[in-house]
């Protein structure tokens, strides 16, 4: 799966996901694991990871992962619904990393939970993704 994590990142370029500092570390079947540094341009004024910089990665993650499940020239994968619980503040200087695992695969809909950690391994936030797949016209 070395080549999908290069393919992800590589796709980054001139997105959002690179305007975060998304970096996917590992991909398989059900899970996507990638890490993000918390740079001031993405805290509140607390110095603080801003909930929506979370949710943000959280949905990337997820994407990347549903990404994986389809041909993505026949396919195309939507964000449909995302929730979240902010627990712990995570500071500006400092890694977080996403661990998203598969809860739903079916034909049209997948769901994703989307743990965001410190780095001591502290959840930071927990993230409830549902994607849309749907073919292209």
């Amino acid at each position: 799966m070395e080549d999908v994590v290069k393919k992800m990142n590589a796709l980054n370029k001139g997105t959002m996901m690179e305007t975060l500092g998304i970096e996917y570390l590992e991909v398989k079947d059900g899970y996507v694991y990638a890490r993000m540094f918390v740079k001031k341009e993405l805290s509140q004024p607390y110095g603080m990871l801003h909930g929506g910089a979370s949710m943000a990665f959280a949905e990337s993650v997820g994407g990347v992962g549903s990404a994986c499940y389809v041909d993505m020239r026949d396919y195309v994968i939507r964000g449909m619904q995302m929730s979240a619980n902010h627990i712990k503040a995570a500071k500006v200087g400092t890694y977080v990393f996403a661990v998203a695992t598969i809860i739903h695969k079916g034909r049209q809909t997948h769901v994703w939970n989307i743990d965001i950690k410190n780095e001591d391994g502290d959840i930071v936030s927990t993230c409830r993704l549902t994607n849309f797949v749907f073919k292209r016209d």
